[in-house]
């Protein structure tokens, strides 16, 4: 070989080295472009989900709230097997659970093993502390996989798994304040409010937007925060502060469990509302359940919103105050009550205390079927139904409770006979809810002004601030001198008439006892619903009261009204006294 063919050869030896090298290149990065081999993720995305909002009483009691749940993961094959039963200790202690339930699950999976779904935050964050540890002390150690030669250390992750409901409350205010239902995002598990207050401010509850920052990572797997990062912040639902004082419901719960037993009866519903404002003070049902502990959905229906029934002796005054209205009647006319005995059609009507005359207000006072019934009469079908629409009957009274039912009343047509408008004006013949009445009764407090009852009063952001929750304007629906006659003739039924045993000294009480027989399969049976509705006022404030007593037993006589509805309204009344809600003169 010459000196120029050594050369050539040379030049190619070094060609052939370079091309080489230029193919390993080239498929390297072919291999990083195209191949399946799995590269380091260079990005990270982390998430907070945004947490339901709370319900708090008007003293800013926690009545129902949020807190998140969190999952704690970790790879078996990472747990040094001369230190296992160290870890299964040291997780159990920091995560309150039973090391046997550890244990048991680590022992009977490989791999991953999620040893709890619901960490609460406390705990939650007790477990992050302790895996740093549990590193450090060499019990999570790199595992190198016999098949990939991969070496990793996926050591303990702790992550949102979801929310769950507070009620610290436990019974109280329920059923209107609800209960939760679940739901699931991926594999976070959210709540949704199933029913009563929870149910209607779900929308509001709910939370607007979870924390998401995305964007590249360190070496230390933290996000570096620069100009390509996207950032969302959190934004929780919002808070709903009722108008619920909730010492006083607590009382008044109180005072309701102490006469269902007395009474034997199957419920008992009451409330407070401020006159002026509609605003709920209080609500309470003898039938209460914890709402994390539902072991029978037909336990959790609203009686207040729910329960359909004839209002019977109650609905009198609403009948003459419409007489009234319409410039039918005078208070002080004089209506023959044939000494408690009337021929109606075929059916023949009594009253319990018989007269043989009466006032047209006396009717009232004394609770006269018969006075009532003739005084109807006068009444033109379109303007008592007319009427009574606008006293709130057979429609919604928008109180912010779930699943509200709107009841019925007889048509124009019904209330042509004589007999339909009768019944009507003493309260059969037409089914009404609790708020609806209670509602129509504010009217009589309030100058002749209907008024929507309402129980949340605000919403509250995150950072405090406040904003009123709408609310609509009253309506008139009496004239404000009837609405005072009615007032006047209301106060007078408790000093003189079937509300006796209500008055206190002091303080200006009004309102009217009913009792009325339930229909069972279109036949009124031997079974009552009793009923209390009026108001209770000092020189300052001026509340409406509610009570109604469903089939409180017969033994000795009390399914009256006088007998179970009156002394639970006169209880709540010194209830409200003793809180100071109200102050007798003199006192």
């Amino acid at each position: 070989m010459n000196q120029d063919d050594s050369k050539k050869f040379k030049i190619a030896f070094i060609f052939f080295i370079v091309f080489v090298l230029f193919v390993i290149l080239l498929s390297t990065f072919a291999n990083i472009a195209f191949g399946n081999k799995r590269l380091p993720n260079l990005m990270k995305t982390e998430r907070d989900i945004a947490l339901r909002g709370g319900i708090y009483s008007k003293n800013n009691f926690t009545i129902s709230a949020s807190k998140k749940l969190y999952c704690a993961e970790v790879d078996t094959r990472n747990i040094d097997p001369d230190k296992f039963e160290l870890f299964v200790k040291l997780f159990s202690i920091f995560s309150k659970m039973d090391p046997h339930i550890v244990r048991e699950k680590l022992q009977s999976n490989f791999g991953y093993v999620k040893l709890n779904y619901a960490l609460d935050s406390k705990s939650a964050r007790y477990v992050k502390q302790l895996r740093a540890n549990l590193i450090r002390y060499g019990i999570l150690k790199h595992y190198e996989d016999p098949t990939t030669g991969e070496s990793f250390l996926h050591a303990l992750s702790v992550t949102e798994s979801g929310e769950y409901r507070e009620f610290p409350l436990e019974q109280s205010l329920a059923p209107v304040v609800g209960f939760m239902g679940k739901d699931e995002i991926g594999t976070y598990r959210t709540i949704k409010g199933k029913y009563g207050l929870e149910k209607f401010y779900d929308d509001a509850l709910s939370g607007i937007q979870s924390t998401m920052i995305n964007g590249r990572k360190d070496v230390n797997h933290n996000i570096i925060l620069d100009k390509k990062s996207e950032v969302k912040t959190r934004v929780d639902g919002l808070d709903v502060i009722t108008s619920i004082d909730l010492k006083l419901q607590k009382r008044i719960e109180e005072v309701l469990d102490h006469h269902r037993e007395r009474t034997d009866a199957k419920e008992i519903i009451a409330s407070i509302m401020e006159s002026r404002t509609g605003q709920i003070v209080a609500v309470a049902s003898s039938r209460r359940y914890n709402p994390i502990k539902i072991t029978d959905v037909a336990s959790t229906t609203i009686s207040a919103t729910r329960y359909m029934f004839e209002p019977g002796s109650v609905l009198k005054p609403i009948t003459f105050a419409l007489l009234l209205e319409e410039k039918k009647i005078h208070p002080h006319d004089i209506i023959d009550t044939e000494n408690g005995r009337f021929h109606l059609g075929k059916k023949i009507i009594t009253d319990e205390h018989p007269y043989d005359y009466l006032s047209a207000e006396n009717v009232i006072v004394h609770s006269s079927n018969i006075g009532m019934i003739k005084l109807s009469q006068k009444l033109d079908e379109i303007d008592f139904f007319q009427g009574l629409r606008e006293f709130g009957f057979s429609r919604k009274s928008g109180i912010d409770i779930s699943d509200e039912l709107s009841g019925s009343i007889p048509n124009i047509h019904q209330l042509k006979h004589s007999a339909y408008k009768a019944t009507a004006s003493y309260g059969y013949g037409m089914k009404v809810n609790f708020f609806q009445l209670l509602s129509a009764y504010n009217i009589f407090n309030n100058n002749g002004k209907w008024i929507k009852p309402s129980i949340g009063s605000f919403y509250r952001t995150a950072s405090g601030e406040k904003q009123r929750i709408e609310t609509k304007k009253p309506r008139e629906v009496l004239h404000n001198d009837i609405a005072y006659i009615m007032n006047h003739i209301l106060r007078k039924t408790v000093k003189e008439g079937t509300g006796k045993k209500t008055y206190i000294e002091g303080l200006k009480i009004g309102g009217k006892t009913g009792t009325a027989h339930i229909s069972v399969k279109g036949v009124y049976a031997n079974v009552y619903n009793s009923s209390f509705y009026g108001f209770a006022n000092d020189q300052k404030d001026k509340y409406t009261i509610g009570v109604t007593v469903i089939e409180p037993t017969t033994r000795n006589a009390l399914y009256f009204a006088s007998q179970s509805a009156v002394p639970v309204f006169k209880d709540m009344v010194n209830v409200m006294i003793e809180q100071k809600l109200l102050k007798p003169i003199g006192k």
